[in-house]
């Protein structure tokens, strides 16, 4: 069926599932061994799916089956209308002050936030859907690629060779405790997915033993750019020590600190470009960071900004403002990496490689997994997102949901399972 405003959504579906996360360090705890993710398919009344995923925690699942339900009889291209909050939806604070994001790490947590990071994966499956009903690859579907390829960062953690306890799933990455881990991690990317960049992802780690990571990845790849991540864990002055150490070494510092104030502060004693996923993740956060030169670069994530149309509004602000662009990346799947992909390869501002979680997460719900060469994606030009659903592998990882009671990401949970009467660090930790 169609209407003036082209396809109908016939229906719209939400299947929660659990995949494997290996034992990555972060400045919290560790991941635990599976992790929410959530599924979505938008029906047309011709029988075409599109298909979007985001965050499966409790609260976002929630929201989800609430939109699902309002979808049916809408138009698939009445995309503006999913970002609008539900009537008596207020916007507030989750938690305490301090409360983060516990799945994204972008800063306090906030009813918007939920709803946009739901609202992204519906808009990427409206799109992938329409995409396939019109024969168009979703990136012309958002004006048309400016790039063949998308290049992506090398993403370096910190990590044990296996989760604590029986009975888990493990790989063959080993441990990554010290510099030599971290540039032995680093050669395994090089020579798999040929990637151009690195990005260490710290605050695991007194902030000197990570300038030496640091530093031993220069030694290793003096010719590759690097980033170094501390997820707001340090306070100015330890920001701004690090800042004038690695001066020259870094293409980039990622939120070193919490907070617009204190970014802004160690950017001017320093110069350092700094970047953020922490301090700017949705539009009401944009003015008084620019207007502070707290950043210089915007990680742009659709999960966070409500989809890959606000994606691109996200980057023309940055142009207009002079500010820098690339892409933040959390546990995600090929249905993510897909739409990261297209909506990357449409913005002419992208002046550094996007972040990827992969090669980490080793299943997926698509039939053919992304293949990187010289650390770049090919975009695709198949109609949608051009991918398929492998629906043998969604079923198995519903199932795993179904039978796990496991409901939430708790990065400080799991490491309590493996360091009994582990507590949540308080801030800044160094």
């Amino acid at each position: 069926m169609t209407t003036g405003a082209g396809p109908v959504i016939k229906a719209a579906r939400v299947t929660p599932i659990l995949i494997w996360d290996p034992p990555l360090l972060n400045l919290v705890g560790v991941h635990q061994p599976y992790t929410p993710r959530l599924i979505v398919e938008v029906e047309s009344e011709s029988g075409v799916v599109g298909v979007g995923e985001t965050y499966g925690d409790t609260a976002y699942l929630e929201i989800a089956h609430a939109l699902a339900a309002t979808l049916p009889g809408r138009p698939l291209a009445s995309m503006n209308e999913l970002g609008r909050r539900p009537s008596g939806m207020e916007d507030r604070r989750l938690g305490g002050e301090d409360e983060q994001d516990k799945s994204g790490f972008r800063g306090v947590l906030t009813t918007s936030k939920l709803h946009a990071s739901v609202v992204s994966a519906f808009e990427v499956a409206c799109l992938d859907a329409l995409g396939k009903e019109s024969g168009l690859p979703v990136h012309a579907l958002l004006g048309g690629k400016v790039r063949d390829r998308v290049d992506y960062s090398g993403y370096l953690f910190y990590r044990w060779a296996v989760h604590p306890g029986d009975d888990v799933p493990s790989d063959d990455w080993g441990s990554a405790l010290d510099p030599a881990g971290v540039v032995e991690q680093a050669r395994r990317f090089d020579a798999a997915y040929g990637s151009r960049s690195f990005k260490l992802k710290g605050g695991v780690f007194p902030p000197d033993q990570e300038v030496a990571a640091i530093r031993a990845l220069r030694e290793a790849f003096p010719d590759r750019p690097l980033r170094l991540d501390p997820n707001g864990s340090w306070s100015v002055e330890t920001s701004v020590r690090v800042a004038q150490e690695l001066d020259g070494v870094l293409e980039y510092l990622e939120d070193p600190t919490l907070g617009t104030s204190a970014m802004a502060e160690v950017h001017r004693r320093t110069g350092l470009p700094l970047a953020t996923n922490m301090c700017v993740t949705s539009f009401d956060e944009v003015p008084e960071a620019f207007a502070a030169d707290a950043v210089q670069v915007v990680l742009s994530d659709h999960h966070f900004w409500g989809g890959l149309l606000a994606t691109r509004d996200l980057a023309a602000l940055c142009r207009v403002y002079d500010v820098g662009v690339s892409m933040h990346s959390n546990t995600h799947l090929g249905i993510s990496l897909a739409a990261m992909t297209h909506v990357a390869a449409t913005v002419p501002e992208l002046r550094y490689a996007c972040d990827t979680h992969r090669p980490w997460q080793t299943e997926d719900v698509v039939t053919l997994p992304h293949t990187f060469a010289d650390g770049a994606i090919e975009v695709s030009d198949a109609p949608g997102l051009g991918i398929d659903l492998d629906r043998d592998a969604l079923e198995r990882l519903h199932r795993r949901w179904l039978d796990s009671d496991v409901r939430d990401r708790d990065d400080v949970g799991a490491m309590r399972a493996a360091v009994p009467g582990y507590q949540r660090p308080a801030f800044p930790k160094w």
